[in-house]
């Protein structure tokens, strides 16, 4: 049973069990039910969707010079202690200097970048992920993505109010059962992806482990080229009001992008027309 048909057994006003305890004895992460935004003050709010918009065009800002750009183009009057900060909660990483997003477990794993020279060819040869802040009317949340990088489908998703592991786990385990495990995985050096459960489950279906070089935001090119895609044509445009109004905009924009947007890079065609396409071929 998929994750998401474990969720649909959920019942809100269970008179027995709270959400935690269906969410343990279904043996499913407890973020996915709650769409509420994290809060944080309206003028940092205010920041952090400034900083998001500027770092989508110029991801090699990191926090000093982004402090600039703040104070001297917008008018602002922030200190870089304040934009570290900010950096750190929106999970932001530089091309050159990378701000850890949560503090790595000694015992993680690291591997090396996999992608320099290989030529895609084929549906889930490659698979990206990434996690990204999303601004919202009040507050903010998170949205982890999978893509696959020949076709550029974007093969599951999620919005939480949190960056942990266990999340990310779930995200991937539903996928691989979904569409099948894929040659290689590739993801930055996040603690989520680096931290033993998740490379267990990697191992486990036998996939290469890819991870980009520290600092080094370029190497994830297809999951943050989707990023800004969904930003600018969606999100930026109407900024949703709760999280239940995100989850399903980021559903409807998903099946559009999937199904109906033309990409220049895959012959302007629709990413689900190579996948399936490749996909019956193989």
């Amino acid at each position: 049973m998929s994750t998401t048909e474990r969720r649909q057994k959920v019942v809100r006003s269970h008179p027995g069990l709270s959400l935690v305890q269906q969410c343990k004895l279904l043996n499913i992460h407890r973020s996915g039910l709650y769409y509420k935004p994290r809060r944080e003050a309206p003028f940092n709010l205010r920041l952090m969707k400034e900083i998001d918009a500027y770092f989508l065009e110029h991801p090699y800002y990191g926090a000093e010079r982004m402090t600039d750009y703040l104070n001297l183009d917008l008018g602002h009057r922030v200190n870089i202690k304040r934009v570290r900060r900010l950096y750190k909660l929106m999970g932001l990483q530089t091309i050159y200097r990378k701000p850890k997003t949560t503090i790595g477990d000694p015992k993680s794993y690291k591997y090396p970048y996999l992608l320099k020279n290989l030529k895609i060819e084929r549906p889930d040869q490659v698979w990206q992920t990434d996690i990204t802040y999303i601004p919202m009317l009040r507050g903010f949340m998170y949205m982890n993505a999978i893509i696959d990088v020949h076709s550029r489908k974007i093969l599951n998703w999620g919005i939480s109010n949190s960056m942990d592991k266990e999340w990310c786990i779930e995200l991937l385990q539903d996928t691989i059962a979904q569409y099948g495990a894929p040659e290689i995985h590739n993801s930055d050096q996040g603690s989520q992806y680096t931290s033993s459960p998740y490379v267990e489950v990697l191992k486990k279906h036998n996939i290469q482990i890819s991870m980009d070089g520290k600092g080094r935001a370029l190497d994830n090119i297809y999951i943050e080229r989707f990023w800004k895609s969904i930003k600018y044509e969606k999100i930026y445009l109407n900024p949703p009001n709760g999280g239940l109004d995100l989850y399903q905009m980021v559903r409807e924009y998903i099946a559009f992008y999937n199904t109906e947007r033309r990409h220049t890079e895959i012959g302007k065609v629709p990413p689900d027309q190579i996948y399936n396409a490749k996909k019956v071929a193989s």
